[in-house]
């Protein structure tokens, strides 16, 4: 029986990192329309970043509702709806012709983007004790990370094929309707579904207050919400995760404007420098959540703040050297993407260990819409600074910043 559970783990995490694998076809498409949107459409930085902005707000938004949800009816339903209305906003997106018609698609989708992250979280958790769920959250970010792999490679292939830009929100996100279809073909949100018995309480939940099942398990929608919101070292991590993922697409929506610049068709290797920054990303990710686990004893905070500190030293360099040095430039893509995503995974392990098994949907959804609610402010500013200055260096400046914040707040949070 332990074996059989055991098979059965891997398969739902295997699943869930599936489905998440296509997720970002449908949102991380938008930082190769940028410069079309700016060049076709006459469209500011500054709007072009509201847009990208209201998407990321809309997400957040999203977080906060879905998360609970999650709590209550599973990810098996959620994260497959949620595919699927991401195609149909995405390809809603691919006519529009002016700011209007891009921000109001764009933002819906931002919203059904969110039906994914927190329920799969919540799976995973049901899924795996405390001892192991930074090495399994681990793998979740690290398919997150891939996903932008094959979004940015997908979205450079088709600007190469001289295909237009409202293709890259029509044909990359096709993918995620496979990944939504297989993952509502195997996953099941607990192990009582397949007639295993749940994790204890004492393992998956070293850190919650209380690791009672039985009063979590008769919870309503409001008790988990006050309950996670009264939590203090939980609404700091929420403001550190917030400067984090306001760095993370401050380099994901901006880095290809900065390194392709005007002149990326006669000179087709800039484009795919770019491609170095999500491959960072998803080695980053698999790494922290081993660091975590193994080397950390599961401490999270101290994890994230390992790697906080140096993005943002990597973020100023990227700053100072010109965007022609490719092999510099290269190098530190893949740093900052590196050290900027690896501490995603210990921040949601950290929603499990301090609010308990039960609660994790409803905590990963609250700190996911803090994520993104800084990123949506976050992204207008960037556009600001680089209107305002003329250099989309100034990009790497605010992630420095935020980087720097973000290391300052976890080391706030003690478990």
């Amino acid at each position: 029986m332990k074996k059989n559970f055991r098979k059965a783990q891997w398969r739902m995490l295997l699943a869930t990192m599936f489905c998440y694998l296509f997720y970002y076809t449908g949102r991380q498409n938008f930082g190769f329309a940028v410069k079309p949107l700016q060049d076709e459409l006459g469209l500011s930085a500054t709007e072009v970043g509201a847009i990208g902005g209201a998407m990321l707000l809309c997400y957040g938004f999203g977080q906060a509702v879905n998360g609970n949800l999650g709590d209550k009816f599973g990810a098996r339903w959620l994260m497959t709806i949620g595919a699927v209305l991401s195609v149909v906003f995405n390809w809603t997106t691919s006519f529009g012709r002016s700011f209007l018609t891009l921000i109001i698609p764009w933002s819906l989708n931002g919203y059904v983007q969110s039906l994914g992250w927190a329920p799969g979280s919540r799976l995973i958790s049901n899924w795996w004790g405390h001892h192991e769920r930074g090495k399994a959250f681990g793998y979740y970010v690290f398919a997150t990370g891939f996903s932008s792999v094959l979004t940015f490679t997908l979205c450079i292939a088709l600007l190469h094929l001289n295909f237009s830009w409202p293709w890259l929100f029509r044909l990359p996100v096709l993918l995620l309707l496979i990944g939504g279809s297989v993952f509502f073909l195997i996953a099941r949100d607990r192990p009582e579904d397949l007639n295993f018995k749940p994790i204890p309480a004492a393992e998956s939940d070293r850190f919650s207050h209380s690791c009672d099942e039985s009063d979590e398990a008769g919870e309503s929608s409001l008790q988990r919400y006050l309950y996670v919101l009264r939590n203090t070292r939980f609404l700091i991590a929420c403001l550190a995760v917030g400067c984090v993922t306001t760095a993370r697409y401050g380099l994901l929506h901006w880095v290809p404007l900065h390194f392709m610049g005007s002149g990326w068709k006669e000179d087709p290797t800039s484009a795919w420098i770019v491609i170095v920054l999500p491959i960072g990303m998803a080695c980053g990710a698999l790494s922290a959540g081993q660091i975590s686990d193994r080397m950390m004893g599961s401490n999270r905070s101290r994890t994230i703040a390992l790697f906080l500190f140096p993005a943002a030293c990597v973020s100023m360099l990227l700053y100072l050297i010109p965007a022609d040095a490719k092999i510099a430039g290269m190098f530190m893509l893949f740093c900052i993407g590196f050290l900027v995503y690896g501490p995603m995974s210990s921040f949601w392990a950290l929603c499990a260990d301090l609010l308990g098994r039960r609660r994790t949907g409803t905590g990963v959804g609250l700190m996911d819409a803090s994520a993104y609610g800084f990123a949506a402010v976050g992204d207008v500013v960037i556009g600001a600074a680089i209107d305002a200055t003329n250099q989309s260096a100034s990009a790497f400046a605010v992630v420095a910043a935020a980087c720097l914040l973000g290391a300052l707040l976890i080391l706030c949070v003690r478990q």
